[in-house]
């Protein structure tokens, strides 16, 4: 099983090896979709964690015990087709390609099922049509 998860976590806990806790002592791995993490600040870690249910439960709950804010990532891209003048720009800095220009209309296409909601599009739209839904 699979769980998109963001993790947030307090100044002094930044420095925590969480990622191998997680492969160690629970048998998850953990794929980092998105970091910001920087000593003496909060930090923000997306990632995706596979394996069975009851130990992404009980990982989930020894983060929370650890001070590490733990949310469910179940947000998603949206693009204002009303909005988007099909630039591409957004298409250069997406990592998995969900975003492209049709080679044959350049119009923009958006695979959501390649989409792993990094963000890294959001900023680089200069119409500001795409957005989250949260």
């Amino acid at each position: 099983m699979k769980k998109r998860v963001t993790l947030t976590f307090p100044k002094r806990s930044v420095h925590m090896p969480i990622t191998y806790r997680l492969a160690k002592d629970f048998n998850v791995a953990a794929n980092i979709i998105r970091a910001q993490v920087a000593p003496n600040q909060i930090g923000k870690l997306v990632v995706e964690l596979s394996g069975d249910i009851d130990q992404l439960d009980e990982a989930i709950e020894w983060m929370k015990v650890q001070g590490i804010g733990v949310s469910l990532a179940s947000r998603e891209i949206l693009i204002d087709e009303a909005v988007c003048v099909h630039c591409g720009l957004c298409t250069g800095v997406c990592p998995t390609q969900a975003l492209a220009l049709d080679p044959k209309t350049f119009k923009l296409t958006f695979a959501r099922a390649r989409c792993i909601v990094c963000e890294q599009c959001i900023p680089t739209c200069p119409v500001q049509a795409i957005a989250t839904n949260l």
